[in-house]
């Protein structure tokens, strides 16, 4: 049986990429051009904001005290798993020394960048957890220093909330700025700020399109696009709750893909039927978002067995992965393209986004194919190191010589020839390429 689309997409989530690549080169030229004052002029026209550009500690402190206590506790929840989750991570690294041939020895050494740059958003939604995910994961995997950036609201400045998160998960400095703006001073060291050498963290297409542009100077953690979710069912699920979870992904954005794939055309119909009213039952805003990414993005999709529910997942990689179905093991042994998986009706993807403690930044459209998620590793270069005997350094360089004359690479035959001269006087070795 092939696939049959109860319900297809009529647009793919890809904005006008061109338009916005050159509005974004454009403004992250002018602050590079211009420095502390071009980004400040920046900030006024798109933040509409005049407040103190790094918080200091009274504005944390002022930010602090509007936050209720009871999301005080939840935040604070939320960070003491993301980084429980995150020290577990770190501990899958570690330094390695391996003698590779008797007196050569080779080594690996997991170090820190210095500085993480961690991008906030704080427009349409205020993205606490997003401080929680980006800012602990720095933090655990040992950068020197970390800027948490959120764009600030009018007369408001940074969302308190975030405010009071981004500090207590060990950001250094907290910085009012958004959009490219924003990215640009942490990119160019503005304003005080040392250098980032990584930004992480989502944002609009804006904020996407500029680490885009500045990845290879600094690093970023992945390439972004619109939010997606899929969820695969069979007739064990129930469907309210499958209902449900697509909409609670679909809010996100009005661009962002929700796809249901299941082998129950009874429970993929009356999915289908729920939806609207669930959509219609959100406050305004979500509502909007939710109608548009079900109307245009969302997809329904009818397979025969499980075997072509999991290839057909592994075909879409969606950012996030719900199975709500039976022998959940089996899922978890046979599926391999994902952002994050939530196997079972008992978790959900708003877990994850929230206070489960797996990290939210994770890879879109697709890219679940090639990569994972924002985690201690993105924050860590994985370097090598090696050191030798002079007897340790005689087969080596023997093989390097006739390797790199067979390359026609004759500067590096030499290197081990002065070396096997040096270390080993009146032995003949025969180094040519052709042995």
């Amino acid at each position: 049986m092939t696939r049959e689309y109860l319900k297809k997409a009529t647009l793919t989530a890809k904005s006008d990429a061109s338009e916005v690549h050159e509005t974004v080169k454009s403004i992250l030229d002018d602050i590079e051009a211009g420095g502390d004052a071009t980004a400040l002029d920046y900030a006024k026209k798109f933040d509409k904001y005049e407040g103190n550009i790094l918080l200091t500690e009274d504005d944390i402190a002022a930010a602090a005290a509007l936050v209720p206590e009871k999301l005080k506790r939840d935040i604070e929840f939320a960070h003491s798993n993301v980084k429980r989750f995150a020290e577990a991570q770190k501990g899958t690294v570690s330094d390695v020394e391996v003698e590779i041939v008797p007196g050569m020895i080779a080594g690996q050494k997991a170090i820190p960048v210095d500085a993480a740059g961690c991008y906030v958003p704080g427009g349409r939604y205020s993205h606490i957890a997003s401080a929680i995910m980006t800012v602990t994961t720095a933090k655990v995997a040992g950068c020197r220093h970390i800027t948490a950036c959120s764009p600030p609201r009018p007369g408001v400045g940074v969302a308190p909330a975030i405010v009071y998160a981004a500090h207590i998960c060990g950001a250094d400095k907290i910085m009012a700025m958004g959009g490219v703006q924003g990215v640009a001073a942490m990119t160019f060291g503005l304003f005080g700020l040392p250098k980032a050498n990584i930004l992480v963290g989502p944002g609009n297409q804006f904020v996407a399109e500029a680490k885009r542009i500045l990845f290879g100077r600094v690093g970023i953690d992945m390439i972004a696009g619109p939010t997606d979710s899929l969820i695969l069912a069979d007739s064990t699920a129930d469907a309210h709750i499958v209902a449900t979870d697509l909409v609670s992904q679909a809010e996100h954005g009005y661009n962002s893909p929700v796809w249901l794939v299941t082998d129950n055309r009874a429970l993929a119909e009356k999915v289908m039927e729920l939806v609207p009213g669930l959509i219609a039952d959100l406050p305004e805003v979500n509502s909007q978002n939710a109608a548009a990414a079900w109307r245009d993005y969302a997809e329904v999709i009818l397979c025969s067995d499980r075997e072509e529910m999991a290839a057909c997942s592994d075909d879409y990689a969606p950012e996030h992965l719900t199975v709500q179905a039976d022998d959940l093991d089996w899922w978890l042994n046979r599926l391999t393209c994902y952002g994050s998986l939530f196997l079972g009706e008992e978790t959900t993807v708003s877990y994850g986004d929230k206070a489960t403690g797996t990290n939210h930044v994770l890879p879109t459209s697709g890219a679940a194919s090639y990569t994972g998620g924002l985690s201690v590793h993105k924050y860590m270069k994985i370097v090598t190191w090696q050191r030798a005997t002079r007897e340790g350094s005689k087969a080596i360089a023997e093989a390097t010589a006739r390797i790199s004359r067979l390359e026609g690479m004759e500067g590096h035959a030499r290197a081990a020839d002065v070396r096997l001269a040096k270390y080993f006087p009146g032995v003949n070795f025969d180094l040519t390429a052709d042995g």
